[in-house]
């Protein structure tokens, strides 16, 4: 199918641009029009439409939303792995699992994109909370996309994918596919038992209230100009228990934003 790239006029990328803004409060700026052009080509490649302005119709009439993920999912870079940013998980074992002593853990993987992070944790929960077996441990993954949703419940990833995963817990938490998926595997029960996903878009009303000790939140806010970050970390506050922690993203210090977090080391915070 061919593509007129003319087609793309400056109002109707304004118009995507104001839509992906309304919907999950990410900035494309005017200096990201290629950016918006190039990706917004991708996805109408994917759908087999030609023409913009039928694109712009299909959101419209989007009423389960279900196309506006896809489309923030397009947008964004759902840049992820398996233990991405080691640095995070060696701090929670050694430093924040041990001073967790109650019964009941919530922990918030906030954007969770196709599930690498959760799974990350649910690994090293399972491996490194003290009696883990008997006690009640839930991690709620959330994303605005149901396009990642839907390849986060499958639980299956190229075995590419996982390759910075230590040798120890890959041989233990991970399933080769032997038929139709070679070359891939797929996380193993007892760690995705632990996962619960949901769809959330981060900029409507919250369904929980709190109670969380641990939420990650990385490489969401670079997406987002300063008000929404400064309401977005607020809101955080809200819902973490008294001397939670919250994981950002390496390149997002919260340095030019106003909060109450006692700045612990690089990108992580504690109430």
């Amino acid at each position: 199918m061919e593509y007129d790239t003319n087609d793309f006029k400056p109002q109707q990328v304004q118009k995507i641009s104001e839509l992906v803004y309304r919907a999950a409060g990410i900035n494309l700026n005017q200096n990201k029009e290629a950016l918006v052009r190039a990706r917004l080509m991708k996805r109408l490649r994917t759908l087999g439409i030609r023409r913009v302005a039928d694109y712009l119709d299909l959101i419209e009439n989007d009423r389960g939303g279900e196309e506006i993920g896809c489309l923030i999912d397009v947008m964004t870079t759902n840049k992820t792995s398996f233990f991405r940013e080691m640095e995070h998980f060696s701090f929670l074992r050694d430093t924040v699992l041990p001073q967790l002593t109650a019964a009941r853990l919530r922990f918030w993987s906030a954007a969770c994109s196709s599930g690498e992070e959760p799974y990350t944790l649910a690994i090293v929960l399972r491996e490194h909370l003290p009696g883990m077996e008997g006690r009640d441990v839930r991690i709620l993954a959330t994303d605005i996309s149901r396009c990642v949703l839907d390849k986060a419940r499958q639980a299956v990833y190229p075995q590419t994918v996982v390759q910075e995963t230590p040798l120890a817990q890959y041989r233990k938490y991970f399933v080769r596919l032997q038929h139709g998926r070679s070359g891939s595997v797929r996380v193993a029960p007892e760690a995705q038992r632990m996962v619960h996903l949901a769809y959330l878009n981060l900029m409507e009303p919250w369904p929980m209230r709190g109670g969380f000790q641990v939420i990650f939140c990385r490489n969401v806010m670079i997406y987002f100009d300063r008000p929404t970050q400064q309401t977005l970390i607020q809101r955080f506050w809200d819902v973490l228990d008294d001397g939670g922690y919250l994981f950002v993203g390496h390149s997002e210090g919260l340095s030019a934003i106003k909060h109450r977090f006692r700045y612990v080391r690089p990108a992580v915070y504690r109430k």
